[in-house]
């Protein structure tokens, strides 16, 4: 088992793996399947600021963690919204706490200071997972998505990855960590 940088030709198991929640699911509100093609092109924008992690084991992409913008404006340059969608069968293994782990490890190394888990709710797999990754309850945007011909809440979870300093340096885009050993070795430390 592996964690490392996703790659182009993962889009059809990423794809894969979040379609049930487009399609059945409520752990995204997106109501129509993206496609492979758009699933690279969100692949690249997001690799050139934030991480996006898989999970393989034997050649086979399990999981996948990402981390994204939380807000535009400037001022929320260091939280980062996170992302982590595990493959049907490979649930309930510590394959998404482990993932997790390593995503906001890196996102520790770019300078970002918060990290944001939004989970429609009751979402208890996910509210259990981010708990025990040391995520705290921040807030519930009451029936805040219509989907599957109903609303839902959706619960705001919040970490700190570490003190925010008074006057903040600009926070490293992900795509510059790419070559690090210190990436290398974080990556590493998950085979």
């Amino acid at each position: 088992m592996a964690t490392r940088i996703a790659r182009l030709e993962d889009a059809e198991a990423i794809h894969a793996i979040y379609l049930p929640s487009v399609q059945t699911g409520v752990a995204t509100f997106e109501t129509e399947p993206p496609g492979e093609e758009a699933m690279r092109q969100r692949i690249v924008e997001r690799l050139a600021r934030y991480p996006w992690l898989v999970w393989e084991h034997e050649s086979q992409v399990l999981a996948y963690a990402y981390a994204s913008r939380f807000r535009e404006r400037a001022a929320y340059d260091w939280i980062a919204e996170t992302s982590i969608y595990v493959r049907d069968d490979a649930q309930r293994q510590g394959i998404a706490r482990r993932l997790y782990g390593v995503l906001l490890d890196a996102m520790r190394m770019q300078g970002l200071t918060q990290a944001v888990g939004v989970i429609t709710l009751p979402g208890e797999a996910s509210v259990r997972m981010h708990e025990s990754m040391g995520f705290e309850p921040a807030g519930v945007w009451r029936q805040s998505g219509y989907k599957l011909g109903r609303w839902w809440d959706v619960g705001v979870w919040q970490k700190t990855l570490q003190t925010p300093p008074e006057r903040p340096a600009p926070v490293t885009p992900f795509a510059q960590l790419l070559d690090s050993p210190a990436l290398r070795e974080l990556l590493a430390r998950e085979t």
